[in-house]
């Protein structure tokens, strides 16, 4: 009996410190990725923005699927028009579920958009599933997947809603 006790002792030991590794990772990944891609959204900074992609990222969207970094030439340009209509933009999201060891992390989540150009904001909201990987010491986005409908419905404030979204 004292063997079973010892035993599962052991693994409720192992067990908190694979949740505590994997918290700490996933606190080094919002650090290191997450607030840099929220702060460079929201000061329209493309060039920080596609620094935290990988070279070759794969990257899907309703429009199709990018695997020679198109997106990152869009960023530039959309950036570039934005700042000079005077838009601003504001970014917020949470994470629905994540999935991390020490070199992959796969997450999904829910964002919102704003939009603000002359004291108006419209909003945009969507579902996003990401990898990152831990290249030469850096966490790095290598693929990005987002949608702004679930089988067809469009997501919406109520959606992002049922979380609070992320504070850095």
């Amino acid at each position: 009996m004292k063997k079973v006790v010892a035993i599962a002792l052991l693994f409720v030991v192992h067990s908190i410190q694979a949740q505590n590794d994997v918290s700490r990772i996933q606190n080094e990944i919002d650090t290191l990725v997450w607030k840099p891609f929220k702060s460079a959204f929201e000061t329209l900074d493309a060039e920080a923005l596609n620094e935290i992609y990988i070279d070759y990222a794969l990257r899907v969207t309703p429009n199709g699927i990018d695997t020679q970094n198109s997106f990152k030439k869009t960023n530039l340009d959309r950036f570039e028009v934005n700042k000079k209509e005077g838009m601003a933009i504001s970014l917020d999201f949470w994470f629905d579920n994540r999935q991390t060891n020490e070199t992959t992390s796969y997450e999904v989540g829910f964002y919102r958009i704003g939009a603000t150009k002359n004291g108006s904001t419209t909003y945009s909201y969507g579902q996003f599933h990401i990898v990152l990987k831990k290249i030469d010491g850096q966490w790095k986005i290598i693929q990005d997947w987002d949608t702004a409908s679930i089988n067809g419905e469009a997501i919406t404030a109520t959606d992002f809603s049922k979380q609070h979204p992320l504070a850095f």
